[in-house]
């Protein structure tokens, strides 16, 4: 089946959500979303939204504050837009029903996370993604112009390689006509036509072992990108969280918000001593690339599995109106955190590279816009600043939707897409493949692409990436199509560009720390990869 959209929205994050009820008012909206609508990295973010409220904070400082994070890989433009239209997309956000917490003078309540130099941080409790997300789909559920499709996993988008043409990383003006598109309920692949494309993907968690992201964070938009030959940078930076709890099997692993950080919650090693006094002058509050490296190192020289976080010495009351999910969660597995150490130890947690987009969030494909985690815009540059995704996620997908529909009107559907073939191919003979494919590529970037690299492990790691690309590929070709190739054919592209572009950057800078090269290299580094 054929469908035909003036707006396709892969994603129901709030990049893909946000985007959608704005584009709603100016022609039909398809959000699809490969599980439910409820569930994406979103709703998991637990510690708030970063926005200047009040003075003393302002622009200037919550600019530099993301520029030092950034570890001078910023682009700047990009952080200004963000920094400068945040207040205003709140205010908005506000208007659609969000409930942000606020003090007894009415006013917001505004936490403090590790790199910021003010209290800018809106929150709802420990679950202020999940709170966006509830009411954005409140909202959505309400739209007419809109039609959403849960369940319904996008396989490739569509471009002139499907009209027969060949296109390479040298191609001019690639298009973006839409998608392929599974249905996962009947199993059929349905051709998505549309006039303009917005991927909201999400993250790559599932990359690895040890994520805070949902099982559905695979990097699909990139991965798809990637194939069509549109423009990817910055994959080397990828964020480990510091304080994840330490529950070894679980999956996602537990976040610990770094608003307990900025609480006042202590690192301590496993014999009650602070240590990161060591690292930084920051201590607990350092940007999180220097608080993982310092937790990474000290569990490495004492052969430990992890460190401790302690509230213990904050007001019991006060923690648990503050942090109710994670003292819920906690208590659950016995630990009291009003009163006991939190064991906690990093994990990946969040992507600063990405699909590239510029100032309006176009990639380098034409009709094809990229917002949220899945894209770049040069906001976090080599490390991002606690709590800046969300608001990037909207203040581009609002840019987008402006770009987009400034354009609307002068495109129109490529009929000429045929449907999907699928010919001369079979049921999988074996899922096990898939699943232990899927395994040995989180093992090999787990053990060889972490918090700390080397050119050997890098090289080790792609030698295993490549035999698993070409018996995937294989199996591919052959295999009916399902979530679970896909997926997998998915993860081996994003762990390939995030291997490729950690080789090629020949210094230690932000999130990417290499034993070959432990200084910052002041000469040009590598800033566009295809």
């Amino acid at each position: 089946m054929t469908y035909r959209f003036d707006f396709l929205v892969i994603g129901g994050g709030i990049a893909g959500i946000s985007f959608a009820l704005k584009a709603a008012r100016y022609g039909s909206v398809a959000l699809l979303c490969k599980t439910s609508l409820s569930e994406s990295n979103t709703a998991f973010a637990q510690g708030g939204i970063a926005s200047v409220s009040y003075s003393p904070d302002s622009f200037e400082k919550h600019i530099n504050d993301t520029l030092v994070a950034g570890d001078g890989h910023c682009c700047r433009e990009a952080v200004e837009k963000v920094v400068r239209e945040a207040p205003g997309q709140i205010a908005e956000l506000l208007d659609w029903g969000v409930d942000f917490d606020r003090n007894a003078e009415g006013n917001f309540d505004l936490h403090k996370e590790g790199g910021h130099s003010e209290y800018r941080i809106l929150h709802h409790k420990d679950n202020t993604g999940y709170e966006i997300q509830e009411s954005l789909i409140r909202r959505v559920r309400k739209q007419e112009n809109i039609r959403v499709f849960e369940n319904f996993f996008a396989i490739e988008i569509l471009t002139q390689h499907h009209l027969g043409q060949i296109v390479t990383h040298q191609t001019p003006d690639i298009e973006c006509y839409g998608a392929y598109v599974l249905d996962q309920t009947s199993n059929h692949i349905h051709t998505f036509l549309s006039k303009t494309t917005l991927l909201a993907t999400g993250g790559i968690g599932s990359v690895y072992q040890a994520t805070t992201n949902p099982e559905i964070a695979t990097g699909d938009g990139i991965a798809m990108v990637h194939r069509a030959r549109g423009v990817v940078k910055d994959m080397e930076f990828v964020q480990f969280h510091p304080t994840a709890l330490y529950s070894p099997g679980e999956r996602p692993t537990y976040l610990i918000t770094e608003a307990m950080r900025g609480y006042g919650a202590v690192l301590r090693t496993r014999d009650g001593k602070e240590f990161m006094q060591k690292y930084d002058s920051r201590a607990s509050l350092a940007p999180r690339d220097i608080v993982s490296r310092a937790i990474d190192n000290e569990m490495k020289l004492r052969g430990e599995d992890y460190v401790f976080l302690d509230v213990s010495h904050k007001d019991a009351a006060e923690t648990r109106a503050h942090f109710p999910n994670i003292y819920r969660k906690c208590l659950e597995r016995g630990i009291d955190i009003t009163k006991d150490y939190i064991p906690v130890s990093p994990c990946e947690h969040y992507l600063c590279g990405g699909i590239a987009v510029d100032l309006k969030a176009r990639t380098s494909i034409r009709r094809l816009y990229a917002a949220g985690e899945c894209s770049c815009t040069g906001l976090h540059g080599a490390n991002r600043l606690a709590s800046n995704s969300l608001i990037e996620a909207i203040v581009y997908a609002d840019a987008a939707v402006k770009d987009a529909a400034g354009q609307i009107s002068g495109l129109s559907f490529n009929n000429r897409i045929p449907d999907w073939n699928d010919e001369g191919t079979s049921l999988p003979e074996e899922m096990v493949l898939i699943t232990q494919s899927f395994r040995e590529v989180e093992q090999i970037m787990s053990s060889y692409v972490g918090i700390v690299r080397s050119n050997l492990r890098l090289q080790r790691a792609m030698t295993r990436l490549g035999i698993l690309f070409r018996e995937t590929e294989d199996l591919f070709e052959r295999s009916v199509v399902s979530r679970e190739i896909c997926e997998l054919r998915n993860v081996i592209s994003v762990a390939y560009l995030i291997i490729k572009q950690a080789l090629l950057r020949k210094e230690s800078r932000g999130l990417h720390y290499t034993i070959d090269y432990p200084k910052k290299n002041p000469g040009k580094q590598p800033a566009l990869y295809k």
